[in-house]
């Protein structure tokens, strides 16, 4: 199938949205025809790193979120606009935001050990 092309793909009930966030992605919550999540950050230079990790994995996988930004907060919107309303495809990236975005290295027990506790490293505000 050529990009440009559509398939018919599944849209989801807002119960059955509703039903699939609590299971799959409790930080998330549908409003207004969209799934949505507001990642707070500890700054600007925070805000833009979260936009860019956004940004890539949304054109790695060809899907694209709406985001409102602002200083301290990012807000990332999915609603598949060809298929007008909620499909796979937005559970899958938002899954995919979710690991990435809110990874902390340092609860593995591995190499990485995740920024410091130190207001000068702070990034993400995790839940």
């Amino acid at each position: 199938m050529a990009w440009r092309e559509t398939d018919d793909e599944k849209t989801y009930s807002d119960e059955e949205v509703e039903t699939r966030l609590k299971a799959e992605l409790p930080h998330w919550y549908l409003e207004n025809g969209w799934i949505r999540r507001k990642y707070k950050t500890s700054s600007w230079k925070s805000t833009l790193m979260v936009v860019n990790t956004v940004g890539h994995l949304a054109e790695a996988g060809f899907h694209h979120p709406d985001m409102a930004i602002s200083y301290a907060f990012v807000i990332v919107k999915l609603m598949n606009h060809a298929a007008k309303g909620i499909t796979d495809k937005d559970f899958e990236l938002a899954k995919k935001i979710e690991d990435v975005i809110m990874w902390q290295p340092g609860k593995e027990n591995g190499a990485l050990t995740g920024t410091p506790d130190d207001a000068r490293f702070k990034y993400i505000k995790y839940d």
